[in-house]
């Protein structure tokens, strides 16, 4: 049920087909905040969309954005349900959009004309599939490198989440790695470090890792999201010391689709710059598709007496099926 200040807003933004946050402050002689909260309410329920960030941002009606809101209940839901779809479902629009939980899920299925109830069931029980494959909240991918590969360099390695599922598409985690890796956004960088801290803190307590290595990337961005990983994630591991070198053309693993130019890729262009070996050591990359470059890096770490126990690697997130391209990223 809507307040006599919402009514106003919604009515205001009707008549003015957009506002902005001071524009509606203005109109209803109200603080700022007191704004922002009816803003807030109006946004959950998906009746007004947000539009830009701060400081230009605009709120229009979900109507004047293409998006019906008459088809979409969320009725008779379970509490379990709920739970789950708030924890894990992110919702990015094509215009930037970005929508958590149930209000993500209603936006998507308003976008894809869905009834919430019925899908937001199918959506649980595709989860669950695949945390069928899920132990201790990790992914283990040994087998898939095991079926790929002639010879596997990696004690073990685990994926935090797959990078997409079927009909659902990306995952939170696949979305928050895409978008933060292409659009540079500190913000995005450290909620996807909030997500994947704890895995990766079991993987080094349960395998005593005394170093740790991130794999680098081909094409070089201002903000590079290992980088940002290897800050935020303040683990208090020697670090070890690996390069990409480049040709006279840079060739990232994303564009190969053959799987022994992959290998060739990652055998001629990572480089281990390390003297001094290390115990058990994890490797970090950030999505998995065939994993020729984490198997290739751990192969020069053996090669080189680098590592005297066990490589363990892990990965934000990988492809569920065997070989696989995972181009966005």
């Amino acid at each position: 049920m809507r307040t006599d200040t919402s009514e106003k807003i919604v009515a205001y933004i009707d008549e003015h087909k957009q506002a902005k946050p001071e524009e509606l402050v203005r109109m209803l002689q109200i603080s700022k905040q007191a704004v922002f909260k009816q803003l807030a309410g109006l946004l959950r329920k998906g009746i007004i969309s947000k539009i830009g960030k701060a400081p230009k941002v605009l709120y229009i009606l979900n109507s004047e954005s293409g998006v019906s809101t008459g088809n979409c209940k969320e009725d008779n839901l379970s509490a379990q349900t709920l739970k789950l779809i708030e924890e894990r479902y992110l919702y990015v629009s094509a215009s930037g959009e970005k929508r958590t939980g149930l209000e993500g899920f209603k936006r998507w299925c308003e976008k894809t004309d869905q009834n919430v109830e019925k899908t937001a069931k199918e959506y649980v029980q595709t989860l669950r599939k695949y945390d069928g494959y899920k132990k201790n909240g990790l992914i283990n991918g040994k087998k898939k490198f095991e079926d790929t590969f002639a010879n596997v360099y990696l004690d073990e390695i685990f994926y935090v989440d797959f990078y997409s599922i079927e009909r659902f598409g990306k995952t939170r985690l696949g979305q928050l790695l895409l978008y933060a890796k292409q659009s540079q956004n500190l913000k995005l960088i450290q909620e996807l470090v909030e997500d994947i801290r704890s895995p990766i803190q079991r993987l080094i307590k349960k395998y005593n890792i005394t170093a740790i290595g991130f794999i680098p990337p081909t094409v070089k961005r201002e903000i590079q999201l290992m980088s940002e990983l290897g800050k935020t994630l303040h683990l208090n591991l020697r670090k070890i010391s690996i390069t990409k070198m480049i040709g006279d053309i840079p060739v990232p693993q994303k564009t190969l689709s053959n799987l022994n130019d992959r290998i060739e890729n990652a055998q001629k262009t990572i480089f281990v710059t390390e003297k001094e070996p290390a115990e058990n050591i994890l490797l970090i990359d950030d999505a998995v598709g065939s994993g020729a470059t984490l198997n290739e890096t751990a192969a020069k770490l053996r090669q080189q007496g680098l590592c005297t126990g066990k490589i363990i690697g892990v990965a934000i997130t990988g492809s569920f099926k065997g070989f696989d391209v995972i181009s966005e990223v």
